[in-house]
């Protein structure tokens, strides 16, 4: 279904949801401007989808730095003659409390997960109302509903992205802008890989990790990445037209229940 012919989209990240979100987008028509600073991804997602014949634009760039942003966006517009579409994927998870969570790190997770929204918004809203609107989707997570412990820089971040996410909407709906986040449970991501192989980074069985992890959510199982792309897809297409300022939780029913038995 080629429901993003002609549409012009900037996925941040190029693994995980965001190499779930290009493939759909590009799937239904799309030309892709993609950013992420893991190189090898990029380099695979740009071979995949040139092979398919999707329009592509793949840059390498740390989409926490202002100037990468911009050219990323200025390369796109000038390459497919515009901009319709912003999915923010890009995040980094640290983990520790406050007080082990070093300044550094802290202001890593502050400028790369919450940062680079404000970026690609603030370079790329302005081409988007060239185009009489368009449709942003931010990736936030359940953890800014409701967080474990040990993560307070990133659930503090996806708090910040709901936030945002409504402010963004407010601001830009008169311009046909439509801004919504999504909140993913655990999904089969790198991010999640991590987390399955500990502290240590040498558990082996990633798998039952992830069914353990699984087992915490209602449905039983973990979620895959195109799941998500698909809820995004939907939050971009013109089929969510009254669709803004809201988060989506997408979570195998995890935060719909209050963990007694």
């Amino acid at each position: 279904m080629k429901d993003f012919d002609g549409k012009v989209a900037l996925v941040t990240g190029t693994t995980g949801i965001g190499l779930a979100t290009a493939r759909r987008l590009a799937a239904g028509g799309g030309a892709i401007i993609a950013c992420g600073i893991d190189r090898a991804a990029n380099a695979a997602l740009k071979v995949e989808l040139e092979g398919s014949g999707a329009g592509v634009l793949v840059i390498d760039a740390d989409v926490s730095v202002p100037d990468q942003v911009r050219d990323a966006v200025a390369a796109g517009v000038e390459r497919f003659g515009g901009l319709d579409i912003i999915v923010n994927s890009a995040a980094v998870h640290p983990y520790g409390t406050a007080t082990s969570t070093d300044f550094e790190t802290w202001n890593r997770a502050m400028s790369v997960n919450v940062g680079s929204i404000y970026l690609t918004a603030h370079f790329g809203i302005p081409e988007m109302i060239r185009r009489g609107g368009g449709a942003i989707v931010n990736v936030a997570s359940v953890q800014g509903h409701a967080c474990q412990q040990n993560v307070a820089a990133y659930a503090t971040t996806k708090g910040a992205i709901h936030t945002l996410t409504r402010s963004l909407a407010l601001d830009y709906a008169r311009q046909g802008i439509r801004v919504n986040s999504v909140s993913p449970g655990s999904v089969r991501t790198p991010i999640l890989e991590k987390a399955a192989r500990g502290e240590n980074g040498t558990d082996a069985d990633v798998e039952a990790a992830y069914k353990r992890f699984g087992e915490a959510h209602p449905i039983g199982r973990i979620g895959e990445p195109e799941e998500v792309a698909e809820l995004i897809a939907f939050l971009c297409s013109a089929k969510a037209g009254f669709c803004t300022g809201a988060d989506y939780r997408i979570d195998g029913g995890l935060t719909a229940g209050i963990g007694v038995k």
